[in-house]
């Protein structure tokens, strides 16, 4: 697991890793369906028609399917940062450094933990030379990907 996949797990988005959006080899798996693939056991039939609800599905009160797998809903990144920081014994100011941000989330926050985060997430080497230049980039990417894998950052913190 990369210190990113760290962060998103500290934030509470760990539910998806980047092991999840590889694909799939179909020489090396297991004959298995998707979650929402009928099979035949669980086909309706003249005792279990088709207006009953299937096997993991919970039907909601108006009588429409609902499934009961895990939520989506978007984490919201700042609320969840803010909360943090209320309760931590330091000031810091998570919203423009990257090092203050680790250590809210209880993270390394050395340059040698910021260089390992920053090659992780594809720094250009022109900034990895100059740890301002770095940090800078670093906060920036970490928050514009903590929103491309379903964190609600608002543009300034993107920017």
């Amino acid at each position: 697991m990369g210190l990113f996949d760290t962060i998103k797990d500290k934030l509470g988005m760990g539910g998806v890793s980047n092991e999840a959006h590889k694909p799939v080899d179909p020489n090396n798996t297991p004959n298995q369906h998707a979650p929402d693939t009928v099979v035949d056991s669980e086909r309706p039939t003249a005792a279990h028609n088709a207006t009953t609800t299937p096997p993991g599905v919970a039907p909601s009160p108006e009588g429409v399917a609902h499934s009961t797998g895990t939520s989506t809903s978007a984490v919201d990144v700042p609320a969840k940062l803010d909360a943090m920081a209320a309760d931590h014994p330091e000031q810091l100011n998570w919203r423009t450094s990257i090092v203050d941000l680790l250590k809210l989330l209880g993270l390394d926050s050395s340059l040698e933990s910021r260089k390992e985060l920053a090659t992780e997430l594809g720094c250009p080497a022109d900034k990895m030379g100059d740890s301002a230049q770095m940090n800078t980039w670093l906060h920036r990417t970490v928050m514009h990907k903590l929103a491309e894998h379903g964190g609600t950052v608002p543009p300034e913190l993107r920017t």
